[in-house]
């Protein structure tokens, strides 16, 4: 089936040949894009908005929870952020608090440049000889 969106085909074969780890950083990002258009929809007193964009940023948030590998000992301690970045989303959504939004977008912006990090250094390793991919 062809697409007549050439930037909508671009996406759709960026997330099918991303690694699981650029698919993480993909979450990430995704999350702060409805989280700052949730913090607009609340300026704009756009509840409809607001909602819909916050039940996204929710809904990556459950994402990045379900795909945890759990056998790991850091990853409890991110369980337990991921869950209270959960509730706070659900908080600033019934409160239309755009301080709670700001507090949930630096915890986001934390995990998504500490992954950052971890994709370099993984590509560091696996191309020690100075090419990037």
């Amino acid at each position: 089936m062809a697409m007549n969106n050439p930037y909508q085909a671009y996406q759709e074969n960026s997330i099918q040949t991303a690694s699981p780890g650029e698919l993480t950083l993909m979450l990430y990002n995704g999350c702060l894009k409805f989280i700052k258009l949730a913090k607009k929809a609340i300026e704009e007193n756009d509840v409809e908005q607001k909602n819909i964009n916050l039940q996204k940023a929710q809904k990556i948030i459950q994402e990045l929870m379900v795909t945890l590998n759990t056998d790991i000992d850091v990853a409890k301690s991110m369980m337990a952020m991921y869950e209270y970045m959960n509730r706070r989303l659900i908080e600033a959504n019934i409160k239309n608090d755009v301080g709670i939004l700001d507090e949930v977008e630096d915890y986001v912006v934390q995990f998504r440049d500490t992954w950052k990090e971890v994709i370099q250094l993984n590509r560091k390793q696996q191309h020690p000889q100075g090419g990037q991919a």
